[in-house]
């Protein structure tokens, strides 16, 4: 590709509004243009990256037996209210009516289609396993689109479904996509970690995401390096020191506490007394409709997604002000679970046996000390519902564990039979009984793995490309293009590195040799060569590795430059 023809409009200045450095590179390398909030076009060196990356994806499912599949972005309204998450999914879910006014949405994801093909088109266990795939748009209404193509209303997924006769073929499927995964996040250049996470909507009795550490994820995973333990927060698990608690002796009394609404202020009036760890903090939340108190030591905070895993709720939220004055007659600050009987109250498991706290008494203006959890809070449900903290202990081993950002770029999900049961999609195994299948889901974000491979692989300059995913591998410059020596040097690095299967970009644009040399550590190619009139003269040319930037001065011919450019990109 020759640049002067290449659309490719690099910018100086980043867009006000782009914050991570996959935004704000992709943007100034002439990879990405916004068109509306969270709507972006891919132009054509994004689009190269793209395909790249599909192409790796496509390589590694085909190698495991999967099959590829295009289905459409436009669904029915009935196949996903026949599992539910027509509902499920909210305002997230783009909604229409076609013009016999049917409902209609665009899909986020296609558990709901898949499982309807197999439901009208698999009969016996012996047409079983399948696998099946398609790397699809996908849409999702995203209340805050944000940092380039990481948070989007439109985005390209790889999902794909297993389908099989029972769970041990489940486990084989997952397994198999669990090392496919793993080979195309690789083959990609990205560091990744695998982890364990929370199902969320997709349901399923087991899901692992894979994950990039970088400062612009949205994610939080706790780790241990000890003994290599990982899982999202939202699922994450540690090791509490023990806290000393000791017969209730005393029985619950209350105390004034005016104008003191949190458990920093009651711990700073009262720090014998109620201590943030002495304390109780009370949470009202509603889980389908229903309110609910949920009970954490004062400096803990709650898992929203551990509270939906443990009450199976569809739709969980924190309560309003109104709604609980009407439930427990005080505002927020005065609060607590003693005397309560009308509500469910669950209860972390941290505070299990626990003594001598301290409580809001439902009375604004007062709390109670001296409360034992299990005597004086009967009804109590004990589960973990806590976020994890980074320096608090392994629950594996004796090792401590850290919480870094990381970005998700992919998912994998044991469905099991929510969703053939749901869409009556069954085979007859080989007893002669109808069984539903049991499926598996898993889904790769596409242009999460270009942004994520920016994320961890650039300098202040520009982007720095995995070669297996670069737009190009070779960025020829021609420093004077209209010294003719340059030209044809330039001419014939080009034409020959072509030949030798290199994908080739040369910058044979009239433009000064600064500008040349910015644009080239924009756009990121691993390697440069630039041809310039001083050194044909001395009868070299110079080569710089993007990676590192080291730069060699290379014989101006063909055969010297060829081998230069196969060695560096070799040496990975």
């Amino acid at each position: 590709m020759r640049q002067s023809t290449l659309f490719a409009p690099t910018l100086k200045e980043a867009p006000s509004d782009a914050v991570v450095s996959s935004h704000v590179f992709l943007v100034r390398g002439g990879f990405i243009r916004q068109i509306a909030a969270g709507i972006y076009a891919m132009l054509p060196l994004g689009w190269r990256v793209i395909r790249k990356v599909e192409g790796i994806v496509r390589q590694e499912m085909d190698a495991v037996g999967a099959q590829e599949f295009h289905l459409p972005a436009l669904h029915p309204r009935e196949i996903w209210d026949a599992t539910g998450r027509w509902e499920v999914m909210g305002p997230n879910m783009f909604r229409l009516k076609d013009r016999g006014g049917r409902d209609m949405c665009l899909g986020m994801t296609h558990e709901e289609v898949f499982t309807h093909i197999a439901r009208n088109e698999l009969r016996s266990y012996r047409e079983l396993p399948q696998v099946w795939y398609q790397i699809q748009t996908k849409f999702r209404d995203e209340p805050r689109p944000k940092s380039g193509v990481l948070r989007v209303r439109e985005f390209t997924m790889k999902d794909a479904y297993s389908f099989d006769v029972d769970r041990e073929g489940l486990d084989v499927a997952y397994e198999a996509q669990r090392k496919a995964y793993c080979r195309i996040f690789e083959r990609c250049g990205l560091d990744y970690h695998l982890v364990q996470a929370h199902s969320g909507a997709m349901g399923g009795s087991e899901s692992a995401e894979f994950m990039v550490q970088t400062d612009a994820g949205e994610d939080e995973v706790a780790s241990c390096h000890s003994c290599g333990y990982a899982a999202n927060t939202e699922t994450a698990v540690s090791r509490l020191e023990p806290t000393e608690s000791s017969e209730p002796k005393v029985e619950p009394s209350r105390f004034p506490t005016p104008n003191l609404n949190t458990i920093e202020e009651l711990a700073a009036a009262h720090p014998e007394k109620a201590p943030a760890h002495r304390q109780i903090k009370t949470l009202v939340y509603v889980v389908d409709e229903k309110l609910h108190l949920v009970l954490l030591q004062g400096d803990h905070e709650l898992c929203e997604a551990k509270l939906e895993s443990v009450t199976g709720g569809v739709e969980v939220r924190p309560a309003h002000r109104d709604e609980i004055r009407d439930a427990l007659g005080a505002d927020p600050g005065s609060l607590g679970a003693v005397g309560v009987s009308s509500l469910p109250v669950l209860v972390d498991s941290a505070l299990e046996g626990r003594t001598e706290m301290v409580t809001g008494a439902n009375v604004d203006g007062f709390h109670i000390e001296h409360v034992s959890v299990s005597r004086d809070i009967p009804s109590a449900k004990f589960a973990d519902v806590r976020l994890v903290k980074a320096g608090e202990g392994c629950a594996r081993c004796d090792g401590k564990l850290e919480v870094l950002r990381a970005l998700e770029v992919g998912h994998i999900f044991k469905l099991g039979t929510r969703y053939s049961q749901a869409l009556q999609a069954t085979v007859l195994d080989a007893k002669g009984n109808e069984v539903p299948i049991v499926m598996g889901s898993y889904g790769i974000g596409i242009e999460r793995i270009m942004a994520a491979a920016v994320e961890r692989h650039h300098d202040d300059n520009g982007i720095i490309w995995p070669q297996t995913i670069a737009p190009f591998q070779v960025h020829v410059l021609a420093l004077q293009p209209g010294d003719d020596a340059v030209r044809a040097m330039a001419e014939e690095l080009y034409l020959g590195l072509l030949d030798a299967g290199y994908e080739v970009l040369l910058d044979d644009r009239e433009e000064r040799a600064g500008v040349k040399f910015k644009d080239a550590d924009l756009i990121g190619a691993p390697i440069r060569v630039a041809v310039g009139a001083r050194g044909m003269k001395n009868g070299i040319v110079e080569l710089k590795r993007r990676r590192d930037g080291e730069l060699v001065s290379v014989a101006a011919d063909l055969p010297s430059v060829r081998t230069e450019v196969a060695s560096k990109l070799d040496e990975r």
